[in-house]
């Protein structure tokens, strides 16, 4: 089962105000397909590459147009940690793990 943190959830919505303001029609659609590919880790959860920052072995992510998804394995769920711009530096404690 995907299951989105509420900082995920925030990245969302950011992501989408950001878009929206030239466009609400693409705003939607970026978040809509993120989201698509968030659920495609329920079928398969390590698709993924290992997070090179944190490099731990069930924190992987997978890329969708300038973002990272980046999420944790966690027996038969995933969990959705952040959608990150590519250009943010991350580090561990900007991840919230469960």
């Amino acid at each position: 089962m995907v299951i989105w943190s509420d900082e995920a959830k925030s990245d969302l919505r950011h992501i989408f105000d950001f878009i929206a303001k030239d466009s609400k029609h693409y705003g939607l659609k970026v978040v809509q397909d993120i989201s698509a590919k968030a659920d495609i880790l329920d079928e398969l959860p390590r698709i993924g590459h290992i997070v090179p920052e944190i490099f731990d072995e069930n924190v992987r992510e997978i890329p969708i147009y300038a973002y990272r998804i980046i999420y944790e394995i966690i027996g038969q769920n995933i969990s959705i940690l952040a959608i990150a711009h590519k250009r943010r530096d991350i580090k561990t404690e900007d991840i919230r793990r469960k």
